[in-house]
Parts: C-alpha cells; sequence; structure tokens
C-alpha cells in the first residue's frame, strides 16, 4: 500500500483506542486543561509506549496526542507559539517511530471545545463564526501537515459549522483526513441531522471517510447506517458517561468488540475506540474483525 487512500480501499483497518485512559494506567496525572497534550512535553516516551502497545494489540492505525493541542491552549500555560509548532510535530514523529513502518498516523484534530476544557465538544455552539473557527484550526492543521502525517483525524466534532471550518482549513494540505463527529442519537451533538454532517463531509474532496467517535458505543450502528458516498469510521466510548465537572467517566464499561461486526455490516472501514477503550479491547476488536472479514 503507498497511500492511506489505497489502505483504506483495502480495509477494513483496525484503529487505536483511548490515549488519555493508557497515560493513566501508567500514573500520569491529567486533570490540567492540556490533558494528554501536556506529556508531549514533558513525558514523550509514555506517549510512544501507549502508540507502541496499541500497534501490539492490533492496531493498523496510530492516532496522534494532539487532540487538545492548540496554539490557544498553549499560550494559556505560557507555551510559546515556536514550541507549540514543535509540540504539534512530535506528535506526529511519536506515532511514526512507534508505527516502525508497519502502521499509519493520523493526526488528531479536536474540536474548539477540546481547547476550552469544559466537556463543549459534546455540546458545539461556542458561539463563534465558521470564520473564526476556520482561523482557530488552520495553523495548526499547517504544523502538523509539515509533519507529514497519512492522515487527519478530525475528530469529536459537535457541530455543522465547525465541520464547515475545518473542511475550509483542510483546504491546499494535501493530507486526506477523515470527519468523525460527536453524536446523540442520530444527530450531532449541536442537534443537527446526521444526514446533512455526513452530506458536509462527503462534499470535500480531501474526506477519505466520515462518522462517529467518542460516541455510546449502541449509537454508533445506527449512525453508520445513515451515511451514504464514502467509507464509514467508529470509534466510540468504551462505556458510561463523560462528568466534565469531575474530569472522569461514570457508569459501566461496554464490551466493544462485540458490536464491532454491527459497525462493519453497516459500513464501517476504520474500527477502533476512544475514551474507556485499552489495548486489551483493541486486541478483541481485532480478532472479531479478522474472524468477521475471513467468514
Amino acid at each position: 500500500m503507498t497511500t492511506f487512500r489505497d489502505a483504506l480501499a483495502a480495509g477494513p483497518l483496525v484503529l487505536d483506542g483511548g490515549m488519555s485512559n493508557e497515560l493513566e494506567a501508567q500514573g500520569h496525572e491529567l486533570n490540567g486543561t492540556l490533558w494528554s497534550a501536556r506529556l508531549l512535553r514533558d513525558a514523550p516516551d509514555a506517549i510512544t509506549a501507549v502508540h507502541r502497545a496499541y500497534f501490539a494489540a492490533g492496531a493498523q492505525v496510530a492516532i496522534t496526542a494532539s487532540y487538545q493541542a492548540t496554539y490557544d491552549g498553549f499560550a494559556r500555560v505560557g507555551i510559546t507559539r515556536a514550541e507549540t509548532t514543535t509540540l504539534l510535530q512530535r506528535s506526529v514523529y511519536l506515532a511514526r517511530e512507534a508505527a516502525a513502518g508497519t502502521g499509519w498516523v493520523a493526526a488528531s484534530v479536536g474540536p474548539y471545545g477540546a481547547m476550552l476544557a469544559n466537556g463543549s465538544e459534546y455540546r458545539g455552539d461556542y458561539g463563534l463564526t465558521v470564520a473564526e473557527l476556520t482561523r482557530f484550526h488552520r495553523p495548526r492543521l499547517e504544523a502538523l501537515a509539515e509533519a507529514a502525517p497519512d492522515v487527519f483525524a478530525i475528530e469529536t466534532i459537535p457541530d455543522l459549522r465547525e465541520a464547515e471550518a475545518v473542511l475550509t482549513a483542510l483546504e491546499g494540505l494535501g493530507i486526506p483526513a477523515w470527519l468523525s463527529y460527536s453524536i446523540r442519537g442520530t444527530t450531532t451533538s449541536a442537534g443537527q441531522p446526521l444526514t446533512e454532517a455526513f452530506a458536509l463531509a462527503r462534499s470535500s474532496d480531501a474526506v477519505v471517510a466520515t462518522g462517529v467517535n467518542c460516541a455510546p458505543a449502541a449509537d454508533t450502528a445506527p449512525a453508520l447506517a445513515l451515511i451514504t458516498g464514502l467509507p464509514g469510521v467508529a470509534y466510540p466510548n468504551g462505556g458510561g458517561v463523560w462528568e466534565p465537572a469531575a474530569r472522569s467517566w461514570l457508569g459501566a464499561e461496554d464490551e466493544i468488540a462485540d458490536l464491532a461486526p454491527s459497525w462493519l455490516a453497516a459500513g464501517a472501514a476504520l474500527l477502533g475506540g476512544c475514551c474507556r477503550v485499552g489495548p486489551a479491547e483493541i486486541k478483541k476488536l481485532a480478532a472479531r474483525l479478522s474472524a468477521s472479514t475471513a467468514g
């Protein structure tokens, strides 16, 4: 396979799981506003170790630790613009090192709400215009593009306005992207129909797949069924509800491997997990997908 588009066409591909839960399992404190992005500066080897654990479990795509890494967010804690560029690009290099020539690297681009660190990526509507959101996203995309990821993971997008902004910001960068939404049933988190959200993704030549992430696992197959014209991407949470005030997950965990065959049947070509999904769950998911595709 020479490009990510080629690999996707020959799919399905197994994505990794949550970065933050594995870093916390290593003993790292992630309750600050930078979340796991802080460790790009303070403990980069820990991030590489997580990527390697997921590849060892059967993942074929590593999603970088740049979800919450932004110029605005780093500036708030005194990190210069030049150092922010270095840290953004480091996220790609760390994943590339872990991939060791055998896996793909997806540069994570989280929503504006991730920078706010108040759970608004599950609500949307920040009171910003499309133009303002485009100006927020473009510099980060440019910095990540210089590090040459295989694909952008535009993820946990709650709102069509932000999706439009990111698609505009992608123009001219020459790197494909998947666009995945945070959802409530069959709408975006901001309440827009997913049929409209997926149609917007389909309107961009840069987008190679669309779907959902950081969503309830049970909502994933119904959402995927609404996609037309593009492969699906599915990496929901491992169960429970995020409590922004406590910055923790509450409730029981799901067994995502049991649901993955239904995502495959609904058109998913990129399958993995998000929060509360670790290497053990990805190993089970990879085995189930292997059995399903072999059958």
